[in-house]
């Protein structure tokens, strides 16, 4: 135990670990000691939320490649299932929800098999053309494009974007750097929690200009535009998890605040569209698994695909 502990928390990726739940302990003391009122309760609730993320994500994906799959194949589960539990649905639409469920196990599958032929097409390809056609089977013709296209979408966002993650962390190492996949998700899942907080700090100091009000009133040009300077300057500190030159972790850092921003008010939008604030209660202070992985949908699979290309 005492060795697993040891090896989490050496080594480039255990430093930023550690600088991660020194902030948080920081955090917790601050919003203890000064933070008294009711008024503070959701930003205190935040905070101790970020715990249990925070030590999921630890224990579940950087432990271990093997957990790791688990893991993401989880999140991916439980983001479809809340999803699945926002969108209309009839009683015939649950065979199709069915194999939308049991296509995470592959898709997960591949992505620990490295089979990356198949991993990028499962979902796009051949699941675009399963599902449409056992809906015929079905015989309910009412429906028929609006129920598929609801759930394709879902499969989509949050179990083909989400899994980029884990065929991430099965990358070996970068030759002349001693950094792989694991170093490369936590670079990754870091730098897109923290576009959120950082946009939320800016916009919360200085937003005065709402960018998309009428899907997310509290999103500010201030607060986007602070965001992203600061997490480029971010990601070029942070480089040492990557075997990116300045300039492509600058490029690294605008992508993913960019990308962070769409996928935040697209998810924004879609609840926008069913009418709730939250997609769920799961996490207090921060809504659902949903809420917390909108970011990812976008950033996951466009890190990748950046990374990919320079280096594998």
């Amino acid at each position: 135990m005492i060795e697993t502990i040891t090896t989490l928390f050496s080594g480039k990726s255990g430093i930023v670990l550690l600088i991660i739940l020194g902030i948080l302990a920081f955090a917790t003391v601050i919003v203890s000691v000064i933070f008294r009122t009711k008024t503070s309760q959701e930003l205190k609730d935040r905070v101790y939320s970020w715990w249990i993320i925070i030590g999921a994500f630890i224990l579940g994906a950087m432990l271990n490649t093997t957990v790791a799959m688990f893991f993401f194949a989880l999140i991916s589960y439980l983001a479809l299932k809340e999803y699945f539990t926002l969108i209309p649905t009839r009683r015939t639409d649950r065979r199709i929800i069915f194999y939308a469920y049991l296509s995470i196990v592959f898709q997960y599958w591949f992505a620990g098999l490295q089979w990356y032929g198949i991993f990028i097409i499962w979902i796009p390809v051949y699941l675009f053309l399963l599902l449409p056609f056992r809906q015929v089977l079905i015989g309910e013709t009412q429906g028929f494009l609006e129920n598929t296209s609801r759930v394709q979408w879902g499969l989509m966002m949050f179990v083909f974007g989400l899994s980029h993650l884990a065929y991430m962390m099965t990358l070996p190492a970068v030759a002349g750097h001693d950094v792989g996949g694991k170093e490369l998700v936590l670079y990754l899942v870091v730098l897109t929690e923290l576009n959120d907080v950082l946009q939320y700090l800016w916009g919360k100091a200085f937003g005065k200009h709402k960018i998309v009000p009428k899907v997310s009133p509290n999103k500010t040009i201030e607060g986007f535009v602070g965001a992203f300077i600061t997490l480029s300057a971010l990601a070029v500190a942070f480089s040492f998890l990557t075997p990116f030159t300045t300039l492509q972790a600058l490029a690294a850092g605008m992508l993913i605040s960019g990308a962070g921003f769409v996928g935040d008010v697209v998810i924004s939008m879609v609840k926008r569209d069913i009418g709730v604030k939250d997609s769920g209660h799961l996490l207090p202070g921060h809504g659902g698994i949903l809420d917390r992985v909108d970011s990812l949908t976008y950033t996951a699979p466009l890190f990748f695909h950046f990374t990919y290309y320079l280096y594998y």
